[in-house]
């Protein structure tokens, strides 16, 4: 299999053609009076828009968390057999991140949220893990892995970075001296340093490996090679203060690829990295969400202006819409993995089937504030009868095919929260490069930032 973006491809692969089905394991609450008429939904400032998708966002990770362990479920139906028991480790790592949010904002209050995040980390402490490295996905109510695929039935290293992602930053966050902030960050600190990063390079080979499986050892056969989403799964390797890996894995097998380098122009925008026209746009978003990409530098690109430069030329694709789907615009735009009218596929300009995916546009608020409030705007005021519900905006959307999802995915709920709030204030990113680990892995891996300086 030719895997255009790792995740997404995957993905795609294991849920193919199957169609979405609209049946809710739990529904959400209040979800008519969640829609308010489109006058009313005119009147609100940027401000408090911000505010409402935020919050509203967040209740995925709250109101309809695991009953049991407290982390994120995949996704709100039950489409491809997954049943209510599934959750994600990546997906909760995002929603770990989307709680350190609500606690600033004061939706929760500081000590239930400590509560909330002691009953994740118990159960991951007890959950299933491979030399400390969680499976993609596991049982919320046991904590015994669910098998992604065949073969994908262990370890996952990219799962597991988004979820220490979060993780690192709940510890940097909650660091007041009390029972049960000593708890959250001595559990914390345990799981992370137990993490075998370098169990995935084979034995000191300088390769990084995507999966291990004690049933079928590394017959995946995945090298977590770049320009995709799995930067932040090198920089926590690295990171690691018992189990790092060598700076020549990532110089070796990240930077080594025949979709690594590009340097071309697209709609007149350069692009340092990756595939034409860029890829999906969760590239520039999973890692970024704890990584500050303002001053990140290494020998290979400024990534900043390669996140930049990978959202606008995605904004300008559907401003231009080659293959004119109906919707397409200023006002509508961002093309990322995601389900569509077909299944689930990984949307960008080189494979565009009129699908936009809110996630896409919202999430890169850091970068193009002014275009993403415009699509945010669309999105509540013009579509938000057809997509705005009890957990914020569903998975996507067509006009072109007059599909609208009803459906909410964990791993694209997640950033929304956390995007937005580093584009407003930077909190996740001050937390995230706050870790002394951190500084000391991108040091090793030759990065420049601001924040080695601090």
């Amino acid at each position: 299999m030719k895997y255009f973006s790792f995740k997404a491809a995957i993905l795609a692969w294991v849920c193919f053609s199957l169609p979405v089905s609209a049946s809710y394991a739990q529904p959400a609450k209040s979800l008519s009076k969640s829609r308010p008429e489109v006058s009313e939904r005119k009147v609100l400032s940027d401000s408090a828009l911000l505010d409402l998708v935020q919050k509203q966002t967040f209740k995925y990770f709250w109101d309809y968390a695991h009953p049991v362990s407290g982390l994120a479920r995949e996704r709100s139906n039950k489409s491809f057999d997954y049943g209510d028991e599934v959750v994600t480790t990546g997906g909760s790592g995002f929603g770990v991140m989307a709680i350190i949010v609500a606690t600033e904002r004061k939706w929760i209050t500081r000590d239930t949220a400590v509560r909330f995040l002691l009953k994740e980390t118990r159960f991951l402490s007890k959950a299933s893990s491979y030399h400390g490295i969680f499976p993609h996905w596991m049982n919320g109510a046991t904590g015994k892995t669910i098998p992604f695929s065949r073969k994908d039935d262990g370890a996952d290293i990219v799962e597991t970075s988004y979820l220490f992602e979060g993780l690192l930053c709940a510890r940097q966050y909650f660091n007041r001296e009390n029972a049960g902030e000593n708890e959250l960050r001595n559990r914390i600190n345990s799981l992370w340093r137990e993490a075998e990063w370098n169990w995935h390079t084979r034995g000191g080979l300088d390769l990084l490996y995507w999966h291990w499986s004690p049933n079928n050892g590394w017959s995946m056969n995945f090298e977590i090679r770049g320009w995709n989403e799995c930067l932040i799964t090198y920089v926590l390797a690295a990171s690691s203060p018992t189990y790092s890996i060598n700076a020549k894995v990532y110089h070796n097998c990240w930077a080594q690829s025949n979709h690594f380098y590009n340097g071309k122009e697209f709609y007149g925008v350069k692009l340092p990295l990756g595939f034409d026209y860029g890829g999906p746009l969760f590239f520039s978003q999973y890692s970024f969400i704890g990584l500050d990409p303002h001053g990140l530098k290494d020998q290979y690109a400024d990534y900043w202006e390669e996140n930049y430069n990978h959202t606008l030329i995605n904004y300008k694709h559907c401003v231009i819409n080659p293959h004119h789907f109906k919707g397409y615009g200023e006002n509508c735009w961002g093309l990322t993995a995601s389900d569509d009218y077909r299944g689930y596929d990984a949307h960008s300009p080189t494979n565009d089937l009129g699908v936009i995916t809110p996630t896409a546009a919202l999430s890169a608020f850091p970068y193009t504030p002014q275009y993403s409030l415009h699509a945010l705007r669309y999105f509540y005021n013009d579509l938000g009868n057809k997509i705005w519900g009890g957990f914020g905006f569903t998975d996507a959307f067509s006009e072109e095919k007059n599909w609208y999802a009803t459906e909410y995915l964990a791993i694209d709920e997640g950033p929304i929260v956390s995007m937005i709030e580093n584009y407003r204030t930077g909190l996740l990113w001050r937390l995230f490069m706050s870790c002394p680990e951190v500084k000391a892995g991108l040091e090793k891996l030759g990065f420049e930032s601001p924040w080695l300086k601090k």
